[in-house]
């Protein structure tokens, strides 16, 4: 545990979905927060968690190395949450990466937690794998005690999963592409506790790399089921041949197109842990399945949003 004072983690990308549990959870400890964020005003909406003087708000463009220094300045401990799919990859994964570890070790800060994904690796079909990757190697390079957290597809209240397959399956029929496509999902507060915790307690986390996954791997189909079971909406699931989402994402430069190339080329492997590094369990954490909570925000896609409202055994089905 850092053995300051008063403990001030800076956390850059705070107001996104991971960040906002990351924020609660250090909060609830007596931990102040800041958020640092190119709009501090998206961040807002974690105020009301926070007591007196506990949160704080800061502007910083991680592509801007002067106000990433800025932004970690009297700092116990830093995270980095940032990420983007799409243009800026690099600029975002690997330079912003860098600025931050440069900054957090230029101030002395005592703990960094850097996010990265299942997927980072130089020898990546796609873009984003590649630069996760780089980016790994720049925060060693400049802070070779910061932990790394690799996290697969993360599910929660707020997801760009679960939701968007709940809004598709209004369809009466849903194509599935890359079917059997496997992942490990993993639910947000057992992912931002690990991260908080980590920041806490460099002397146990630091220097480590963890792979963070759900207590069980689902295919793309079986994710599809699961999701269609927790609203109770039903609608015929169509697995689509890869020649289909090869084509589709060849159209991903396509304003509103579903689904980009880069993203096309990430599942061409599975999203699970390796095996090779710890996870969950490092920290004490039993992992939530989806099926013990999906229901909580997921019901409201159902009929009259009602759904299913009960919790769920999901079973993978290969």
């Amino acid at each position: 545990m850092i053995e300051r004072a008063e403990q001030l983690v800076t956390i850059f990308g705070g107001g996104g979905f991971i960040g906002r549990y990351v924020c609660e959870f250090l909060m609830k400890r007596g931990v102040r927060v800041r958020v640092a964020q190119r709009d501090p005003r998206t961040a807002y909406v974690i105020q009301p968690l926070a007591q007196v003087g506990q949160y704080g708000l800061v502007a910083a463009n991680v592509t801007d190395a002067r106000s990433v220094r800025a932004a970690v300045k009297s700092a116990t401990a830093v995270i980095n949450l940032t990420g983007v799919f799409g243009r800026g990859m690099h600029a975002i994964h690997v330079d912003g990466a860098r600025h931050i570890a440069e900054a957090a070790r230029h101030d002395g800060v005592g703990a960094m937690v850097h996010i990265s994904a299942i997927g980072a690796d130089s020898n990546s079909p796609s873009a984003y794998g590649r630069t996760k990757a780089a980016g790994e190697q720049a925060v060693h390079h400049a802070f070779p005690e910061a932990a790394i957290v690799r996290p697969s597809v993360v599910f929660g209240p707020d997801d760009e999963l679960t939701n968007r397959l709940a809004r598709l399956a209004a369809l009466p029929i849903l194509p599935v592409i890359a079917a059997r496509r496997r992942f490990q999902p993993v639910y947000v507060r057992d992912l931002a506790k690990a991260i908080a915790l980590a920041a806490l307690d460099p002397r146990s986390f630091g220097g480590k790399t963890f792979e963070m996954g759900g207590p069980q791997a689902m295919t793309m189909l079986d994710l599809h089921k699961a999701v269609l079971e927790l609203t109770g909406q039903k609608t015929d699931l169509v697995p689509m041949p890869d020649a289909f989402g090869d084509l589709l994402s060849r159209l991903g430069w396509m304003p509103g197109a579903p689904l980009s190339r880069d993203q096309w080329l990430m599942l061409q492997r599975d999203n699970v842990p390796s095996g090779n590094a710890p996870g969950l369990d490092a920290f004490g954490i039993d992992p939530t399945p989806l099926g013990a909570v999906g229901y909580e925000w997921l019901s409201r896609y159902g009929k009259s949003g009602k759904g299913a409202r009960r919790r769920i055994h999901l079973t993978a089905t290969s």
